[in-house]
C-alpha cells in the first residue's frame, strides 16, 4: 500500500470540498520542489524510499526530504495564493502523510526522536511557510499502527472477497445453454489476448452477442492473469446498459458470484443537488462526507449490481453524496463500466487509479468505432472571441488588462486572414504567450476572491487552461484553424481550434498500459484505419468473426435510380417515399428509415404523412432526452406497424435492440459521408499527407460504418429476417460495395 493511499483511506475526515483553487501545474510542483530542495544543506537527501510492515501489510512510499544535518523529515506541498483558505481536514492529512513517514525513517536509521516539517511553498512568492514539530519514535509508531489497523480490516476483508471472487470465476460457466454460432470464436480470441498480454481488435456482427462474449472471457481470466480489474468502457448510454444486462445474465445464473459490478455515470445525472455547490457549506451530502464515507462504502461492498439505482439508494441511506461515492467504489468493485472518457480523456479517474495504484487491468472497448471522434474530441480545444470581449467588458479591473492584451494578439491573427475560414500548419505562438499570462492573472484573481469562482469568467478560464494543454501538444496531427464572423459594421469575431486529427499518440499508452485492450463492434474495416487511427500496437492481435447469419435471412437492395445529395435532395422525395410505402405495403410491420439530417427526415415524413396518412410514422426529434429516446424505441412493439424516422449516425442508429417482429426492415437514404465542408476538406489534407488516403480516410470509410451499424439493427438473432434498402446512386460503385459486409447478398 502507498503511504498516500493508506493515509488518504484512514485520515480523511470532514467536509469533501470541491472549491476550486487554482494549484500549481505538475510542472510547478516539481519546479517547487526543486528549488525547496537547493536551499538545504549538502547532505540533503531528496526522494528518500521508505518501506514498513505490519502484519500482513506492507507500506511504501517516498519522502520529499530528509535532513540528515537537523534530523528532519519534509513533506513539500506547493501551493498559490492564500495559505490561510487551505481547509484544515487538508492540513490533517498532510501531517498524517509525513507522521507516517516519520516512523519508517526512525525504523530505517534507528532513531529515538525526529522532526517533521510540513514545508508549504508558494510558487509565485517563492516563500516558505514551514511547520516543524518533534516527535518521539514511540508515539510515531503507535501512529502508525494505527492507521494500518485501520485498513487493514478494510483489506483483509477486500482479500477475502478477492480470493472467493477469483476462485468462483475459474469455475464460471458460460450463462447460456450455449454459445451462439461467432460468440465462442470471439470469447476464445479475448481469452488468447489477455493470456498474452496483447491488444486484440474483434470485427464481429451485430447479434451475436458481444458483450457478454467479451465480458465472460475476462472474467475466466481474473485468477490465471491476476487482473484486478475489468474496465468496460462505452460511447453511449445504451452500451452501458447492455453491459448491467450481461451481469444480471450472469448473477441469475450464479446466484452465489461474488462479482461488484459498478456503473459509473456523469456528474449531472448523479447530482442530487445540482443547484449547490460541491462543498460542505453549500450541499448537505459534501457536509461531513468523509465521516460518513466509511459506513456508506462499507455498505456499497455488500451489493453486488452498484448501478446508478442501487448506488443512489445507499449513498441516500447513509447521507453522502451518489456521484463522489461511485468515484470511491471504483477502487473496490471488479467490473466497472463507465464512458469512455473515463480512461481516454487527459484527466481520467479510471487511468490515473490505475497507474496510482498500479492495477492490472484489461480493457474493453464497446462500439470502438466511435472512439476515433470521441479521441479527437478529448484532445481538442476552441476559444470563442466573442466570450472573451463579453468578459473583457465585464472584468473586474485587476483582468482588464492581460484580457485586453489577449484580444489584441488575437486580433492581429485576422489581419493575415482574408477568408472567413483558414487553416494553419502552426501554432499562434505570440497569441499563446499572452494566454499564458492571462491564466495565470486569472488564477491569481480567484486565489484572492473565492467568491468569484461562478459563471463565465470560471468557465473562460478552464477553456483557456485546455487550449494552453492542448496547444503543448501540437505537432503534425493537429490544425489549427480560425473560423471569422462578421458583424455589424466593420466589427469581426472569431473561434479559435487546435483540431485533433489523429488521435493515436494519446490512446496507444492507454491501450499498451491495460494487460489487454480489447476492442470490439460489428464495423472495424478497413482494419489499417483504425488500426492508424486508434494508435493500436503493431503485435495486436485481430479476429473477423464469421457472421451466424444466412444471406436469406436479409434482403438488401441498391436502389441506385435516386441520388440522396445535397443538390438531388428535392427530386429524392417522390421516389423515396414510394418505395417505403411500396415496401410497406408488401408486408406491414415496423421499420427504421435513416436520413442524413433532420432536416431531409421530415421533409420525407412530411410528404409520406401527406400521401399516405395511413402509415403510422414516429420521428427523432433534435436533443431527445433518454427518457424521449426510450420513448420512441417503446413504440417498436410487437404488434406494432409503422416507420420511425431518425438520423444516420444518431442515437438509433446503433446500440439499440430490437429483435424479431420488433423490427422487419431498413430504409438507409444516405451514404453517411461527413459534411463537405472547410473543417473536413482540412482533415482530408492532413489525411492524405499522412497516410496517403485523405477521401477515404475522411469521407468514405466513416460514412460506410454508419450505413452498417444502422442496417445491424434489422437482423438481431438466428431466428429474425429482414429486409435493407439502400438508397443512393453510389451504393452502386465497386469501391463502396466492398466495404458492405461480406454476408449480405447484395441485389
Amino acid at each position: 500500500m502507498a503511504v498516500r493511499a493508506l493515509c488518504e483511506f484512514t485520515a480523511k475526515v470532514g467536509d469533501l470540498d470541491l472549491r476550486f483553487t487554482p494549484s500549481p501545474s505538475a510542472q510547478e510542483g516539481i519546479v517547487g520542489h526543486r528549488t525547496v530542495a537547493s536551499r538545504r544543506s549538502a547532505h540533503y537527501q531528496n526522494e528518500v524510499a521508505l518501506e514498513g510492515e505490519y502484519l500482513q501489510l506492507k507500506v511504501r512510499g517516498r519522502a520529499d526530504g530528509y535532513d540528515p544535518d537537523a534530523n528532519r523529515l519534509e513533506e513539500v506541498k506547493t501551493y498559490r495564493g492564500d495559505l490561510d483558505a487551505l481547509p484544515a481536514n487538508h492540513r490533517q492529512l498532510h501531517w498524517a502523510q509525513v507522521k507516517v513517514y516519520g516512523w519508517l525513517m526512525c525504523q530505517k536509521l534507528g532513531l529515538d526522536a525526529i522532526d517533521l516539517a510540513l514545508v508549504y511553498f508558494d510558487i509565485v512568492g517563492e516563500g516558505e511557510t514551514l511547520l516543524n514539530q518533534r516527535y518521539p519514535a514511540a508515539e510515531l509508531e503507535v501512529f502508525f499502527n494505527q492507521q494500518c489497523a485501520l485498513f487493514l480490516g478494510w483489506a483483509t476483508q477486500e482479500m477475502q472477497h478477492r480470493d472467493a471472487r477469483n476462485s468462483a470465476a475459474s469455475t464460471l460457466a458460460f450463462p447460456h445453454a450455449a454459445f451462439r454460432p461467432g460468440q465462442r470464436v470471439l470469447a476464445e480470441s479475448v481469452y488468447k489476448a489477455v493470456s498474452t498480454g496483447r491488444c486484440l481488435m474483434a470485427q464481429a456482427p451485430t447479434g451475436i452477442g458481444k458483450t457478454v462474449g467479451t465480458i465472460f472471457p475476462l472474467l475466466k481470466a481474473l485468477a490465471p492473469q491476476q487482473l484486478d480489474k475489468v474496465l468496460f468502457l462505452t460511447a453511449k448510454t445504451p452500451g452501458r446498459k447492455l453491459a448491467l444486462d450481461a451481469a444480471q445474465v450472469l448473477y441469475d445464473s450464479h446466484p452465489d458470484l461474488p462479482l461488484r459490478v459498478l456503473e459509473l455515470v456523469a456528474r449531472d445525472k448523479a447530482c442530487e443537488h445540482l443547484d449547490k455547490a460541491c462543498h460542505g457549506d453549500s450541499c448537505p451530502l459534501a457536509k461531513g462526507f468523509y465521516d460518513r464515507l466509511p459506513a456508506a462504502r462499507e455498505a456499497a461492498s455488500q451489493v453486488r449490481l452498484l448501478d446508478q439505482r442501487n448506488l443512489r439508494e445507499v449513498a441516500l441511506a447513509h447521507d453522502v453524496c451518489p456521484y463522489y461515492l461511485s468515484q470511491e467504489m471504483a477502487r473496490w468493485t471488479d467490473l466497472v463500466v463507465a464512458d469512455y472518457n473515463y480512461y481516454f480523456d487527459f484527466g481520467a479517474m479510471l487511468f490515473g487509479l490505475a497507474q496510482l495504484n498500479q492495477w492490472r487491468v484489461a480493457v474493453l472497448v464497446d462500439e470502438a468505432h466511435n472512439l476515433v471522434e470521441r479521441a479527437r474530441a478529448m484532445y481538442s480545444a476552441s476559444l470563442d472571441q466573442y466570450s472573451l470581449k463579453t468578459l473583457r467588458d465585464t472584468a473586474p479591473e485587476a483582468l482588464k488588462k492581460p484580457l485586453q492584451r489577449l484580444n489584441r494578439e488575437w486580433n492581429a491573427l485576422h489581419k493575415e486572414q482574408l477568408a472567413p475560414y483558414q487553416a494553419y500548419a502552426t501554432r499562434p505562438d505570440k497569441l499563446l504567450q499572452a494566454l499564458s499570462l492571462c491564466t495565470g492573472a486569472l488564477g491569481d484573481y480567484f486565489n484572492d476572491h473565492p467568491e468569484s469562482l461562478t459563471g463565465d469568467l470560471q468557465a473562460f478560464y478552464f477553456e483557456a487552461l485546455q487550449f494552453a494543454k492542448v496547444a503543448e501538444l501540437f505537432n503534425e496531427h493537429f490544425i489549427f484553424d480560425i473560423s471569422k464572423r462578421q458583424f455589424s459594421g466593420k466589427r469581426s469575431s472569431s473561434t479559435l481550434c487546435l483540431r485533433n486529427v489523429v488521435p493515436a499518440e494519446f490512446l496507444r499508452p492507454r491501450l499498451t498500459a491495460a494487460r489487454s485492450s480489447v476492442l470490439f463492434s460489428a464495423t472495424l474495416s478497413p482494419r489499417r484505419y483504425y488500426a492508424d487511427l486508434l494508435g493500436l500496437p503493431p503485435d495486436t492481435a485481430w479476429v473477423d468473426v464469421e457472421s451466424p447469419f444466412k444471406a436469406e435471412q436479409l434482403t438488401v437492395r441498391i436502389v441506385d435510380q435516386v441520388s440522396t445529395r445535397f443538390a438531388h435532395r428535392e427530386a429524392s422525395l417522390a421516389p423515396i417515399v414510394a418505395l417505403i410505402a411500396a415496401q410497406f405495403a408488401k408486408k406491414p410491420g415496423n421499420y427504421l428509415a435513416f436520413f442524413s439530417s433532420f432536416d431531409y427526415l421530415q421533409q420525407v415524413a412530411q410528404l409520406l404523412a401527406e400521401t399516405h396518412p395511413h402509415i403510422a410514422l414516429w420521428q427523432q426529434s433534435r436533443g431527445m432526452a433518454e427518457a424521449e429516446r426510450q420513448a420512441f424505441l417503446d413504440q417498436f412493439t410487437e404488434h406494432s406497424q409503422g416507420i420511425g424516422f431518425a438520423v444516420l449516425g444518431g442515437a438509433f442508429g446503433e446500440g439499440i435492440d430490437l429483435p424479431g417482429a420488433r423490427l422487419i426492415g431498413a430504409f438507409v437514404a444516405t451514404l453517411g459521408l461527413p459534411q463537405l465542408n472547410p473543417v473536413n476538406e482540412q482533415m482530408k489534407l492532413r489525411m492524405g499527407a499522412i497516410f496517403g488516403a485523405g477521401y477515404d480516410y475522411t469521407y468514405l470509410y466513416p460514412g460506410l460504418q454508419k450505413v452498417v451499424q444502422a442496417a445491424g439493427r434489422v437482423i438481431r438473432s438466428q431466428q429474425d429476417e429482414g429486409v435493407v434498402m439502400l438508397i443512393d446512386d453510389r451504393f452502386g460503385e465497386p469501391r463502396v460495395r466492398q466495404l458492405l459486409p461480406q454476408w449480405w447478398a447484395v441485389g
